[in-house]
């Protein structure tokens, strides 16, 4: 019985000390949209980059996983704005950082198969290593990031003022942003702040 405690300790540990949760500053308003040549991997298995995601009116970023129960609560709002989104030429791609969970329900297959449960018509690829969520500073998930026709950011947060109620929403900060970038307007409301699970990043 010891040697079974014993373990599970040092499992604890061992996890700890392998996962971070940490905060990292994020992309600021105004700035280009990075590592656009990296390869990464849908779950079609295709590798593309950003920009084969982006169409003429910009590009939707979007930071998701399997496992958070803020992204399977939302759910039917982020199949709505991504629809809606592509409905207006704006590119659509979530990106799956959570390093430290691919052994916990965040593999590929795990995405392949979430992917094609929810009926995803847009790109979902494997952001290895959390590069891309390091070169934004994405923290939670989810988180979005849209950007312009001419790759700059112009909005940053939740899809709208209540992440964890959709009950109590009284304005679609996301889809209020796509209307006015392609009305040629600027953004009204900049940034907002997101509401989910921590990406965890490995050491």
């Amino acid at each position: 019985m010891k040697r079974i405690v014993g373990f599970v300790i040092l499992a604890l540990a061992f996890l700890s000390f392998s996962f971070i949760e940490k905060e990292i500053n994020s992309l600021p308003i105004g700035s280009a949209l990075p590592k656009t040549e990296l390869k990464i991997k849908d779950i079609s298995g295709k590798e593309i980059t950003l920009l084969d995601a982006k169409k003429e009116n910009g590009l939707l970023v979007m930071f998701s996983c399997n496992t958070c129960p803020y992204v399977i609560n939302n759910q039917s709002r982020t199949k709505e704005i991504c629809r809606y989104a592509i409905e207006k030429k704006v590119g659509v791609i979530l990106l799956n950082a959570n390093e430290g969970g691919r052994d916990y329900g965040e593999s590929f297959s795990d995405m392949q198969s979430y992917g094609k449960e929810q009926q995803y018509e847009w790109y979902y690829a494997i952001d290895s290593k959390s590069v891309l969520a390091d070169a934004f500073g994405a923290n939670r998930t989810p988180e979005c990031f849209l950007f312009d026709k001419n790759n700059k950011l112009v909005y940053h947060g939740a899809i709208d003022d209540s992440p964890a109620d959709i009950t109590q929403v009284k304005r679609h900060h996301l889809k209020e942003a796509i209307n006015e970038i392609i009305e040629g307007k600027e953004v009204t409301v900049k940034e907002s702040r997101s509401v989910g699970c921590s990406i965890n990043r490995i050491l």
